[in-house]
């Protein structure tokens, strides 16, 4: 049985495993590596076995360490966030906020969900990266997020202490460059049946309602093009190559940026925006004020 573990041979654990070797992570905490070894092995005997095994001049974790590391990591992610949040209450320092973005959301909505945070009295340190859902959200677990946008909410475990809030939905606008538009506004939507048409084949709800919708309407457009990008989709467009859908909350935007005329709108449709965010998240200025704007 374990008794008073020492949390400082744990972080020492934790940044040999992270460094992967024992020079590497004497460096990084500025201590002998006779001390650090002293220290491990301190660790190693108070809980019962060892944590790394030799192999040539390579740390391996043995099973005890792989078993203790995740529980590490995120026990010394959260104080590194602890540090911050502190730092966010007594300071006046910059805030830090890193989002990651799903890869289906439009990214011009994208910037119209962040820019509370962006307008802020202090001045905020923005991060992003995009990718699929499931992949944000396990960054947003592990603490290198402090939030999630996304089109549909992903499938939250009830021991993950993740809260979601819905910011905005917006009805399916579609556009065409002015060369094909012409035609295609006045008898819209028959008007689009075998019209070039841009497919997105990101995973994003509406665009499978958006096709079912074709369906009822008794028309058929012809795909032109399938692509994995929302802006070269818009760029395609803007080219006389086809039409393409895009929230109606953005249609100005996208209407002055790409030069495309809005050829019309499906209401029945909505484009639903979430933040999904961890339960700390919450302290976070930046956070707060995009999470404000909740339509619940």
């Amino acid at each position: 049985m374990v008794h008073n573990l020492n949390f400082k041979h744990l972080y020492y654990f934790w940044v040999i495993a992270r460094e992967g070797s024992i020079i590497a992570a004497s460096r990084e905490l500025h201590l002998a590596p006779q001390t650090l070894s002293g220290q491990l092995a301190s660790l190693e005997e108070s809980l019962g076995g060892l944590l790394f095994k030799r192999e040539g001049k390579q740390l391996i974790l043995t099973h005890l360490g792989r078993t203790l590391l995740p529980y590490a990591d995120d026990m010394f992610r959260v104080a590194e966030e602890l540090k911050r949040v502190a730092a966010l209450v007594t300071t006046q320092q910059s805030i830090r906020l890193a989002v990651g973005i799903a890869s289906s959301i439009h990214k011009l909505y994208a910037y119209r969900m962040i820019e509370p945070a962006l307008k802020l009295d202090r001045e905020v340190t923005l991060s992003s990266r995009s990718g699929s859902i499931d992949f944000l959200v396990q960054e947003l677990d592990h603490h290198r997020l402090d939030m999630v946008l996304t089109d549909r909410l992903p499938t939250l475990q009830r021991d993950n202490p993740l809260h979601w809030y819905e910011l905005e939905r917006s009805s399916i606008t579609l556009f065409a460059a002015p060369g094909l538009s012409a035609r295609l506004i006045a008898n819209f939507p028959l008007s689009l049946d075998s019209t070039p048409f841009l497919v997105s084949t990101l995973e994003s709800p509406y665009v499978h309602e958006l096709m079912q919708w074709f369906e009822r309407q008794g028309v058929r457009p012809k795909v032109r093009a399938e692509v994995d990008d929302s802006a070269l989709m818009k760029v395609l467009g803007a080219h006389e190559l086809g039409v393409f859908a895009a929230p109606t909350a953005v249609a100005d935007e996208v209407c002055r940026q790409y030069h495309v005329v809005p050829i019309g709108k499906v209401d029945s449709i909505s484009e639903r925006i979430y933040a999904v965010t961890r339960a700390r998240s919450a302290v976070n200025p930046a956070v707060e004020a995009i999470c404000r704007r909740s339509l619940a």
